[in-house]
């Protein structure tokens, strides 16, 4: 994440070097042998807790680096760095102050004094502050500066440059590269496996980026290469975005709430009060909730299986699979997991409202206003066998869909889908899947019954809620049979496997430029 400020505020000076000059700088890290074991553990030990400030020497022949900075990226990093091997020197304008934040093992000292011998130097400082290093640039000359700043999203809606961009002019003598912008300082010091694994790492210097890939190894995470500099200001923004994969999901999914909700509302609580008088705004906040629920669930389930059998089609109909889908169909398929993840979300909440009703109020005075009409009708046992027999077989319906849901949501996660081979993966996310949409049409047929024939549950003239959610399913459900017949399932094995309508592969070259761009020939 963003590196914090050290709260060395120089005064600022405009120019900090002319001459470009570089020199060759290679680090050797230590070897993957000497760190075994180690990089699996956390780094916060008792050496930071008890460090005593002293200015502790390390062994010469650990590979030397410099970081300028005190904030805690600065503390996180130089912790990772000293357990991943390094010797390594803080440079800092009060060093007696901040000694005792950092470990014993590395050395805190001034900035003059960090920058001279390291070839590799960690600018851990905000942006405002890289001016007040101006003083250093002829003893920062032909070294390598490590960026790794984020800026506010004002600020890189402000700047046209990113902030290694920034850094780079005011050093021309240097090599700056941009990394470790994406790690925050938890992962620092929890170690790689507690998050992302992957450093961006962009440069105009191939031998830099080489030496910082290096290091990013050493410490036990992976180094992903994006290019020139001028990629810095995509990578600086990847720590700005919140979701960006779940956006369209969530306002899918608010979407159908909000119908769901409105179309609920109407039958169960306005047409009462319109028809007879009768106030059931009382169902708002459980009732009515807990009926839309399911039927978003419901119905995002399908929508996570109905692509892929839109896909399909199209593949048959074209006779091969070397044609890109359209852009929306492509958007749809990639947002599959989002789209199951939320359905998961929302029958989970379903089955929490519904262990809820029994202690609502409401419910204990239809129980109790129940009873007193056996009583006044003398009536001592009141037993429907058909009513028993349908709850039954609802209620345990229900609970193999949300358990087969479960499963899918658990396999969704990173570190129990790398456990699993594809074969294992595509049987729990597709058969599994497809066994969870069945379930759970059967959990509402059961739920309906027979009142999608009876005149008394049409209010208004809508249908029952239950009757427009089986719409989409039973298309893919119906869809997915035919596919399963031998005259299908032949062909359309044979086209994923490479064979084709024409009897070859044929690349022609779009006339229009931007069509030619979207053309895929995989």
């Amino acid at each position: 994440m963003a590196a914090e400020a050290s709260g060395e505020q120089d005064p600022s000076t405009p120019g900090c070097g002319e001459s470009p000059g570089m020199k060759d700088n290679t680090l050797h890290p230590p070897s993957a042998t000497q760190m075994s074991g180690e990089m699996d553990k956390p780094l916060i030990s008792r050496r930071l807790v008890d460090s005593d400030g002293s200015l502790a020497e390390t062994p010469s022949e650990a590979p030397k680096v410099g970081i300028l900075g005190s904030g805690d990226f600065a503390r996180s990093l130089v912790t990772r760095l000293v357990g991943s091997g390094f010797s390594v020197v803080v440079g800092s304008r009060n060093p007696k102050r901040t000694a005792g934040l950092f470990p014993s093992a590395a050395q805190v000292t001034f900035q003059a004094e960090a920058v001279d011998s390291p070839d590799v130097i960690f600018v851990a400082m905000f942006r405002e502050h890289y001016s007040s290093l101006c003083g250093l640039s002829d003893q920062l000359a032909g070294k390598i500066l490590v960026d790794v700043s984020n800026p506010t999203e004002q600020e890189h809606l402000r700047h046209r440059e990113s902030n290694a961009e920034y850094l780079a002019s005011l050093f021309p003598t240097c090599t700056v590269v941009k990394a470790f912008n994406v790690i925050s300082a938890w992962t620092l010091q929890s170690g790689p496996r507690d998050g992302n694994r992957q450093v961006p790492i962009c440069s105009d210097h191939p031998d830099a980026k080489r030496a910082v890939s290096e290091m990013v190894q050493a410490m036990g995470f992976m180094p992903v290469d994006m290019g020139s500099l001028v990629s810095a200001r995509e990578v600086e923004a990847m720590p700005l975005r919140l979701l960006p994969g779940w956006k369209v999901p969530a306002l899918l999914a608010l979407g159908l709430f909000i119908f769901f909700y409105v179309y609920n509302f109407v039958r169960d609580v306005l047409q009462p009060y319109v028809r007879d008088g009768k106030s059931k705004f009382y169902k708002l906040p459980v009732s009515v909730v807990n009926t839309t629920l399911p039927c978003v669930a419901y119905v995002l389930l399908s929508l996570v299986y109905l692509p892929g059998v839109l896909a399909a089609a199209l593949q048959l109909r074209r006779g091969t699979k070397y044609r890109r889908f359209p852009d929306w169909l492509d958007h749809w398929l990639q947002h599959r997991k989002q789209i199951g993840l939320l359905s998961f979300f929302c029958a989970a909440l379903h089955a929490l409202y519904s262990f809820c009703l029994p202690l609502s109020r409401v419910n204990r005075y239809e129980v109790v206003n129940l009873a007193i009409k056996q009583v006044l009708a003398n009536k001592s046992h009141l037993w429907i066998e058909e009513e028993v027999w349908r709850m039954e077989i609802y209620l345990s319906l229900g609970v193999l869909a949300l358990g087969t849901l479960s499963l899918l949501a658990v396999t969704s996660l990173p570190s129990i889908a790398n456990s699993l081979n594809w074969r294992e993966f595509s049987f729990v996310q597709s058969t599994l899947g497809f066994v969870a949409l069945v379930l759970s049409t059967l959990h509402t047929l059961t739920y309906g019954w027979t009142r999608a024939f009876e005149d008394s549950h049409y209010k208004f003239y809508l249908p029952p809620t239950f009757t427009l959610t089986l719409l989409v399913p039973c298309v893919v459900i119906l869809a997915k049979g035919l596919f399963l017949l031998p005259c299908f399932s032949r062909r359309l094995s044979k086209i994923r496997r490479g064979w084709e309508k024409d009897g070859g592969v044929k690349f022609t070259l779009p006339m229009d430029h931007a069509l030619a761009q979207k053309t895929s020939h995989v």
